[in-house]
């Protein structure tokens, strides 16, 4: 009589066996690729390798929901001062992989870039857009794949406009400020024709400032940086305008280096130095995304943005 109670324990305990054991080989890979060139390290090196993927933040805005979103600025710097303390390295390696990202984060990484005490190569793997170029501008050459996507030098600035919505919903908008433009932008009402051209300017401002740094960094002439207008080239039509130094492959960019340092490359990936325990809090976040992206992608926003989000992108 009780063969059926008996045959679901038995499918209960094999279905945890099976969830234990994807969940253990999940752990232990994300531990390894998490823990890599960290723990143990024993090896020669005398390259270092910083990798910039995923859009580009200050600070990774995560949940167990969400996942982890992009490079951390803070990070990166970290483990580029810490290739450039290091006795060992001779050169850097920087792998680009993003579409972009916030203005200032993306700068403090081309700093550290260009502060590096040593031959710098950029490597474009798939992107290198905006704010991935304005922080390849900061080293000494940039390569691609013929393949990738390089450029859309350019800022974008944006806000929402919800004030028919409001008027719909018999929402008024009251604040108090001191200050003309303290409230521009403001997303409840209808944006004035002078707050529009204040707004406008300092996008300009920042675009700007790209085109400097860009033609400063890649020594080309403004005028041929601001003619792109921040279109993205494949790696092929960015190599012929003067966007890239050089086209190829991962062992082709190795056979520079080899140049650079005089010696066969030994490339060491450095990586932010984390507790093993915050980076095991990660990986769990990229398990938890990947097994309910489309829960989290319906139940979790960005909402630390300002009124105006401007970014590299």
């Amino acid at each position: 009589m009780d063969s059926e109670p008996r045959s679901k324990g038995r499918t209960a305990i094999v279905a945890a066996v099976v969830l234990t054991a994807t969940a253990t080989l999940a752990c232990r890979r994300i531990v390894g690729r998490l823990t890599r060139g960290r723990i143990g390290g024993g090896d020669e090196y005398n390259v270092a390798e910083v990798e910039v993927s995923g859009p580009i933040v200050r600070q990774r805005r995560t949940s167990p929901l969400s996942g982890a979103t992009g490079s951390t600025a803070d990070h990166v710097v970290e483990s580029i001062e810490e290739a450039d303390e290091d006795d060992a390295v001779e050169a850097l390696l920087l792998r680009i992989n993003t579409p972009g990202g916030e203005v200032l984060p993306s700068d403090d990484i081309r700093r550290a870039a260009a502060d590096f005490d040593g031959p710098t190569v950029a490597y474009a793997t798939d992107l290198c857009a905006s704010g991935g170029y304005w922080i390849a501008s900061g080293c000494d050459e940039l390569w691609a794949h013929d393949a990738s996507l390089v450029g859309s030098i350019g800022v974008v600035g944006s806000r929402p406009n919800a004030a028919g919505l409001a008027e719909k919903l018999g929402i008024s908008y009251e604040q108090f400020t001191a200050g003309e433009y303290k409230d521009a932008g403001v997303p409840l009402r209808e944006i004035e024709e002078d707050e529009r051209e204040y707004l406008q300017g300092i996008i300009d401002g920042y675009y700007e400032q790209f085109v400097e740094t860009v033609s400063e960094g890649r020594d080309m002439d403004p005028d041929d940086v601001r003619e792109t207008e921040a279109r993205v080239y494949l790696g092929t039509d960015a190599a012929d305008v003067g966007l890239v130094d050089d086209l190829g492959t991962r062992a082709d960019v190795e056979d520079r280096l080899a140049t650079l340092v005089d010696d066969e490359p030994e490339i060491r990936e450095f990586m932010p130095a984390q507790s093993l325990a915050e980076r095991i809090g990660i990986g769990a976040e990229r398990v938890a995304f990947a097994a309910g992206s489309g829960v989290a992608s319906a139940v979790t926003g960005d909402g630390d943005r300002g009124d105006v989000d401007v970014e590299l992108r």
